[in-house]
């Protein structure tokens, strides 16, 4: 249901790219996020962004794969994020109505994956302290590296 998202994480794998990278951020009962830095705060350099799938019907819900971007909604490139718990307000909606007053749209967020095992990893990963390294908050202060991302063949 996510094509573009799908085979751009899959190119960036195929590549090594996310080998020695690291979560760069862990929100508790929110998300964590990695593969656009490494240990030293160095931002790795990227592939041209790609175009927001969030319309494709998948959801932010607990151990969903989706996304990262900027607030621009074609900007997503290298980083991704897990989500912690269901995220519904990350989802797209063409109409989210915030107050009385104010009615908008949300782009959302592309989920293109799920995590089917491992989930105690994530749950790990989820409880180290964070702090504020390179200028971010939320950084794990001890290091969480990904060593090495393969696909299943």
């Amino acid at each position: 249901k996510a094509p573009i998202s799908s085979k751009n994480f899959k190119d960036y794998v195929e590549k090594d790219f996310y080998n020695g990278t690291i979560f760069h951020q862990g929100i508790d009962e929110f998300m964590i996020q990695g593969g656009g830095f490494t240990p030293d705060g160095n931002k790795k350099p990227t592939n041209p962004p790609i175009v927001l799938e969030s319309k494709n019907g998948l959801t932010n819900d607990l151990g969903t794969i989706a996304m990262a971007r900027t607030n621009i909604p074609d900007s997503a490139t290298n980083q991704f994020f897990i989500n912690l718990k269901d995220n519904s307000f990350l989802n797209y909606s063409s109409t989210r109505t915030d107050s009385l007053y104010l009615s908008s749209s949300s782009p959302g967020y592309a989920v293109f994956g799920k995590v089917v095992t491992g989930m105690d990893v994530i749950n790990q990963i989820k409880m180290v302290k964070t702090g504020t390294r390179a200028g971010m908050p939320d950084w794990p202060v001890h290091d969480v590296l990904i060593k090495k991302i393969s696909l299943k063949k």
